[in-house]
C-alpha cells in the first residue's frame, strides 16, 4: 500500500519547525497534518553523500537515499530536490558514477558543489548540466544556487559580486539560497565571511538560507533574523548517529515548514 503524507507525520517523534518573517517554531505533528492544504511547494535537501569514499559502503548509502526520497515523493509530491554538496568524496571519476544513481530519483534535481567536489566549473556543467552559480523561478519564489570550493577542494565564500547581482534581480521576491559551507563560525568547519552577511542584512527577501558540510549537524542556527538550515548526512564515514534528509514545506502565506526524515528506520525523526 502507498504511504501518504499523513502516513509520515503521524509517526513523528517531536516537533517540525514553522519558519516566519520574526522567527521560528515548533510545530507538532497534529498541527502539520493540518497544513497540507497550504502547501504551496514541496522540496528535500541532501547533503554530503561522498560517494566514492573509501571504506564507505557509498552506493548503498547513495540507492538508500534514493529509494526514501522516492517513496516519501509517491506519499508527499516534492517538486525537486537539492543536493547541497560533497556529492563525491575528492575523485572526479566518482562524479558521472554518482550522477547515474541520483537520476534514479523521480523529481527534478539541483545541486552545488561543496569541497569534496573537485572539479572545474566546466566539468561539472559538462556533467550537470547546470553552472557552479545559478538560480531558477518556482512559483512566485527565486531559487539560489552557489559554489563555496572549487577543483581544489578550497573552501571559499561564495562569489559575492555574482550573488549580489542575482539578489538584485530578486526585487523583493522570496527567496531560498543554498550554498555548502557556513560563512561563520559557528562549527568548526566553517569559514567567516563578513561580507555575506553584510549582503543578506540588504536583502531581507531571503528566508532561509541552507547549508551542507557539517555532517553532525542537523538543526537551523539565526543571524540577524534569517534562519541557516542544516540537513544532517546521507553518506560519509562520520556525523549523526542516522543519515537523513530534510523535507521543506513552503506555504501560501510564504512560511517555511521543515522536518528531518531519516531513511534508514521506519521511525522517522524530526528536529529542531
Amino acid at each position: 500500500m502507498q504511504k501518504s503524507r499523513r502516513d509520515f507525520i503521524k509517526h513523528f517523534s517531536s516537533a517540525a519547525t514553522l519558519v516566519t518573517l520574526g522567527g521560528f517554531q515548533s510545530v507538532h505533528a497534529a498541527d502539520l497534518l493540518g497544513m497540507e492544504k497550504d502547501v504551496r511547494f514541496r522540496f528535500i535537501v541532501a547533503s554530503d553523500a561522498h560517494f566514492g569514499q573509501p571504506k564507505t559502503p557509498f552506493e548503498e548509502m547513495t540507492d538508500t537515499f534514493v529509494q526514501k526520497a522516492n517513496v516519501f515523493h509517491g506519499a508527499a509530491k516534492c517538486d525537486f530536490c537539492v543536493l547541497n554538496g560533497d556529492i563525491i568524496h575528492d575523485d572526479s571519476k566518482f562524479m558521472p558514477m554518482a550522477k547515474r544513481h541520483f537520476d534514479k530519483l523521480k523529481m527534478p534535481i539541483h545541486v552545488t558543489q561543496g569541497n569534496h567536489d573537485h572539479l572545474t566549473a566546466e566539468n561539472w556543467q559538462l556533467i550537470w548540466g547546470s553552472p557552479v552559480n545559478y538560480s531558477f523561478d518556482i512559483k512566485g519564489f527565486k531559487v539560489i544556487l552557489a559554489t563555496t570550493s572549487d577543483e581544489t577542494g578550497t573552501y571559499l565564500s561564495p562569489d559575492i559580486a555574482w550573488l549580489s547581482a542575482e539578489l538584485a534581480k530578486t526585487k523583493g521576491k522570496p527567496t531560498l539560497l543554498f550554498i555548502h559551507i557556513p560563512q561563520t563560525k559557528w562549527t568548526a568547519n566553517a569559514i567567516e565571511t563578513p561580507a555575506f552577511f553584510e549582503l543578506l542584512n540588504k536583502h531581507k527577501n531571503v528566508k532561509a538560507v541552507f547549508h551542507g558540510h557539517e555532517h553532525d549537524q542537523d538543526g537551523i542556527f539565526k543571524k540577524d533574523e534569517t534562519p541557516f538550515i542544516f540537513d544532517s548526512h546521507i553518506g560519509g564515514s562520520w556525523g549523526t548517529d542516522y543519515k537523513g534528509f530534510r523535507v521543506v514545506e513552503v506555504l501560501k502565506n510564504n512560511s517555511l515548514v521543515t522536518y528531518m526524515m531519516n531513511p534508514d528506520v521506519a521511525q522517522e525523526r524530526v528536529e529542531l
